[in-house]
């Protein structure tokens, strides 16, 4: 004897609900409980329009016949009562179809649940009868039509007759809206890397950060604190996109990506008192302007005014041009001036091929501090720059030795120490900055870990300035800025947050991880949350995150598979 309750497919038990019955007014998406409830489900749902000029006939002949009974009170209270009911019913609904040009449908609601176990299966259906009844909707369990249940919601478009007059109702067209199933928001870009779960539909997604035409920038937000995921989505987004070749230049003040290098065979370049690689703040690089621009000289020099107010403390006006006029000074030496063929070699005063200059042939501090030294007024500086010079940090005072020809190149600044890290983190974006520039058909990425070093209260508004025109125009260069931190209340800290603010509203793709409170707090200043997402942030898991992507407000579950896993498992290590 078959069992009335479930059918049996393929080791998979099946059971369903018909809605039969709804509130009379809805305010709300009926389906939003149920789609987001996370419990696998079909549903199916039917319309079928009338004709109105049937349904005004048939209403007319009832309102005639329900007005006559009502005046001539012949029934109890009760059926007066059920009486009027239905003739104001029928009123409303003809004056919607005839003033309102409404239409008017028979609706069917179908849903049918799937689990291997049975007792699973018993304990949805319990579960979706709770969530129906909480929006206002009557079921009825399909004992005995099981199976004709589970055929009207295949897709073959087959509403079946045992069981449809059990579910019709009619239904406006205003009233439809409160049925409409795609309220879930689903990200799934063609081309994009698979990131992970929705929280509350286990749809996956795909995300396109490159999708010009569906996103105004590819720029990303990942704020998190220590162990909330961040560190291991971050590595999980580089791992991915090396697959695509995208060529990816990461910022590591912490040396969390030191082996990453050695797994995906990028180039590793570090700066520090025992580091062999060298980088020279002073270099102009031929990919610093793009073919067919001007200005090297004048462009290096705004760099670095941002660099030397790290070094030097906030500048005034008069400091400023004193700074300016020393750095003219220092590339004047070395045959480098505003007009940028003096940045080619020469053979007999004939430029040679257009063949740029090498790092050699550029100053270095030494030669900025020779030219501090010469004048009583920028001895001051002589003083702040000798520690670059001759004592601790004397490895900024070299040629550049490195070459960044490959897809992957990680700066490790971590030798440089707590107080010195801004100054390699500022290098090293201004090399990628570059890079970036190189070309703007290729696809590329910039990470700026801990950026609040460079945009918060311990910096100043110029790198701040300079960090965000990255953000702002990295996208005409087809490239990519992503901010991680995990102290959200220090990249709001300077000039009352400006920066940071507008670092976040020029990211297309924020995600949030788990965050304290106060750093929620802080964040819905900025970032538009709703109290639901407030709390929904605190309440993450290890690996789960809000994310904003374009208008869409998605919980999302990041998902790796084994190996991805084990990679990234053995770089942390």
């Amino acid at each position: 004897m078959q069992n009335p309750k479930y059918i049996e497919i393929d080791n998979l038990y099946y059971a369903g609900v018909i809605i039969t019955n709804y509130y009379r007014e809805q305010t709300d998406i009926i389906l939003k409980n149920l789609i987001e409830s996370n419990i696998d489900m079909n549903i199916s749902i039917f319309y079928e329009k009338q004709d109105p000029y049937k349904t005004i006939k048939d209403l007319t002949y009832h309102i005639g016949n329900v007005g006559v009974e009502i005046k001539n009170k012949n029934q109890n209270r009760e059926d007066i009562e059920i009486a009027t009911f239905t003739y104001n019913d029928a009123k409303y609904i003809r004056k919607e179809i005839q003033v309102n040009n409404e239409d008017i449908y028979f609706l069917y609601i179908y849903i049918i649940l799937y689990s291997e176990d049975k007792k699973e299966l018993d304990y949805y259906l319990n579960k979706i009868e709770g969530l129906t009844q909480s929006k206002g909707l009557q079921t009825r369990r399909a004992n005995f039509r099981q199976e004709e249940l589970f055929l009207t919601c295949l897709p073959l478009m087959e509403n079946k007759k045992e069981i449809k007059n059990v579910a019709k109702r009619n239904v406006l067209t205003s009233g439809l809206l409160a049925t409409y199933p795609f309220i879930s928001s689903n990200i799934f870009d063609q081309n994009g890397i698979f990131i992970g779960t929705n929280i509350y539909n286990n749809s996956m997604i795909f995300i396109d950060r490159y999708n010009t035409e569906k996103y105004k920038n590819a720029n990303m937000c990942i704020f998190g604190t220590s162990g909330s995921g961040k560190s291991f989505y971050t590595k999980l987004l580089i791992l991915r996109y090396k697959l695509l070749g995208i060529k990816q230049y990461i910022i590591d003040p912490d040396r969390e990506y030191h082996n990453l290098c050695k797994e995906l065979k990028g180039t590793l370049i570090k700066i520090g008192p025992t580091s062999d690689t060298f980088v020279n703040i002073l270099e102009i690089r031929k990919e610093s302007i793009e073919d067919g621009e001007t200005g090297y000289l004048a462009i290096k020099i705004s760099k670095l005014i941002g660099f030397f107010n790290l070094i030097f403390g906030e500048l005034d006006e008069e400091e400023r041009a004193i700074l300016e006029e020393k750095l003219i000074e220092t590339y004047n030496r070395k045959g480098i001036n505003f007009d940028d063929e003096s940045l080619y070699k020469i053979d007999n005063e004939k430029i040679i091929q257009k063949e740029f200059k090498s790092s050699k042939d550029m100053p270095i501090l030494e030669d900025l501090f020779n030219v501090f030294e010469e004048d009583e007024k920028t001895k001051k500086f002589a003083n702040k720059l000798i520690p670059f010079v001759k004592g601790s940090m004397k490895f900024f005072n070299n040629y550049t030795n490195v070459e960044l020809q490959n897809d992957l190149i990680i700066a490790d600044v971590y030798d440089l120490g707590e107080d010195n890290l801004k100054y390699g983190m500022y290098l090293y974006t201004d090399i990628f900055w570059d890079k970036i520039k190189e070309n703007r058909e290729d696809k590329k990425a910039i990470y700026l870990d801990e950026i609040w070093r460079l945009i918060g209260v311990t910096s100043n508004k110029d790198v701040a300035s300079f960090i965000y025109k990255i953000f702002k125009t990295i996208r005409k260069f087809g490239g990519s800025s992503v901010a991680i931190t995990q102290d959200i209340s220090d990249i709001f800290s300077l000039e009352d947050g400006i920066y940071g603010k507008s670092i976040l509203n020029n990211s297309s793709i924020k995600t949030f991880f788990a965050l304290e409170e106060e750093n929620i707090k802080l964040l819905a200043e900025f970032a538009n949350l709703s109290e639901k997402e407030k709390i929904e942030i605190k309440s993450l898991k290890r690996g789960e995150n809000l994310m904003f992507v374009g208008d869409e407000h998605i919980l999302t579950k990041i998902e790796c598979s084994d190996l991805e896993k084990s990679i990234i498992e053995s770089i942390s290590k």
